[in-house]
C-alpha cells in the first residue's frame, strides 16, 4: 500500500484523522521554515481546507510549497480533503483545487477529524486504489 502525506494544523484535526487510519504517513511542517520535505514514493495527499466565504486560500500556503517541487507533485496520486460542513460550497473544496491542478483523483471528502465510518472508507477504498 503506498504512503498518505498530510498537512495538519493547530486544530490537530488531520492528524487525528490520519492517525486513525493506520496507514503509513508523512507529514508536512506548519512552518514556512522548515526543511522541506521530500518523498521517494507515490502517495495519497490528506489535508484540511482553509477558505475564506469565496474559496479563496483553501490550500495552506504549506501544502503549496510542499507540490511546488517537481519531485514531490510527480508522486502525487490522490487526494483526500477534510473540512467542515457549515462552509457550504467550500467544503473540502482543497480536494478539488488539488485535483485539477496536479489532475489526480479526489479520492474521498471527510468533516473534521472524521468518523469511524470514514477511517474504514478510506482504509479500505485506499487498499482497493493502490491494488488498481
Amino acid at each position: 500500500m503506498g504512503l498518505l502525506v498530510y498537512f495538519s494544523s493547530g486544530t490537530q484535526n488531520t492528524h487525528r484523522f490520519v492517525t486513525k487510519t493506520g496507514l503509513p504517513a508523512e507529514r508536512i511542517e506548519c512552518s514556512m521554515k522548515a526543511d522541506l520535505l521530500q518523498i521517494t514514493q507515490p502517495f495519497v495527499l490528506v489535508l484540511a481546507t482553509y477558505a475564506a466565504g469565496d474559496g479563496r486560500g483553501a490550500v495552506a500556503k504549506p501544502v503549496i510549497r510542499f507540490l511546488n517541487d517537481s519531485g514531490n507533485r510527480s508522486l502525487i496520486r490522490g487526494v483526500i480533503a477534510g473540512g467542515n460542513r457549515n462552509f457550504g460550497a467550500t467544503y473540502g473544496i482543497a480536494g478539488n483545487v488539488i485535483s485539477e491542478k496536479c489532475q489526480v483523483p479526489f479520492l474521498y471528502r471527510y468533516e473534521l477529524a472524521g468518523t469511524e465510518e470514514d477511517v474504514i472508507n478510506v482504509q479500505v477504498g485506499l487498499q482497493k486504489f493502490w491494488a488498481a
